[in-house]
């Protein structure tokens, strides 16, 4: 059972500008409540104990909000000072993490994952990296994956613009915690996505897990207005 997660909370929000420009983009209004809300309520349903919250941008505005427990979950804090990129973000609080495998989360998408069912595949699958992947009609905001035999992971393809459909990374990992500490550096800015997972594929137990369920990305004002609806309707309380 997965007790342990790495929520990514430090970015920009560049694209949310024009609505949202006074708090980070995972403390982005939801119907009167921060999204970060939201996750932590699908967290706990899983029974996540402990987040480790990677922040950065207006960090303050984080921790004076949450503190160092929220909803029943203990909550610790790592501050970049200078922006680490995805994988060094994720490094960070990896060190203030202590199970062996741990999840990783994005702070301003949620997708609706079983986590209890994806950890039972990491596990019998014997990953060190599992992605949660999501079919969509239209790719061409991301990257795709291509998978191989039995679910592993054979390519990634960069995004290209082109409308059409295809499995993308829906930014919710598991991963073997001593692995990705021994496999990379402490301080060293790098994207988890491009420099770990894609350059060292081969060397990777890495695996996809396909899931059907809800998806949303907040970065772009029109998704952002689309989860303000969509929310209402929120499960996981």
């Amino acid at each position: 059972m997965l007790t342990e997660a790495v929520i990514l909370a430090g970015g920009f929000g560049t694209r949310l500008q024009t609505v949202v420009s006074d708090v980070p983009k995972p403390m982005a209004p939801i119907n009167d409540k921060p999204f970060l809300n939201y996750i932590f309520s699908y967290l706990k349903h899983f029974g996540i104990k402990h987040v480790v919250l990677s922040t950065g941008y207006l960090a303050e505005k984080i921790s004076g909000y949450y503190g160092n427990e929220f909803n029943g979950i203990k909550i610790s804090y790592t501050v970049e000072g200078t922006p680490l990129g995805t994988g060094g973000g994720i490094r960070l609080a990896m060190e203030k993490c202590t199970t062996h495998e741990v999840l990783v989360l994005n702070g301003d998408s949620f997708f609706d994952v079983d986590l209890n069912i994806y950890f039972d595949a990491h596990q019998l699958f014997m990953a060190n990296c599992s992605l949660a992947l999501r079919k969509v009609e239209n790719a061409a905001r991301y990257g795709t994956i291509t998978l191989g035999s039995i679910g592993s992971i054979k390519d990634f393809k960069e995004k290209d613009a082109i409308k059409r459909e295809g499995l993308i990374n829906g930014g919710v990992y598991i991963l073997n915690r001593t692995f990705f500490l021994d496999k990379t550096e402490t301080g060293i800015s790098f994207s988890i996505e491009k420099d770990f997972y894609e350059k060292r594929i081969s060397e990777l137990q890495i695996f996809g897990f396909e899931y059907p369920d809800y998806f949303i990305d907040i970065g772009i004002p029109e998704d952002y207005n689309k989860a303000q609806h969509d929310f209402k309707r929120f499960r996981y309380r």
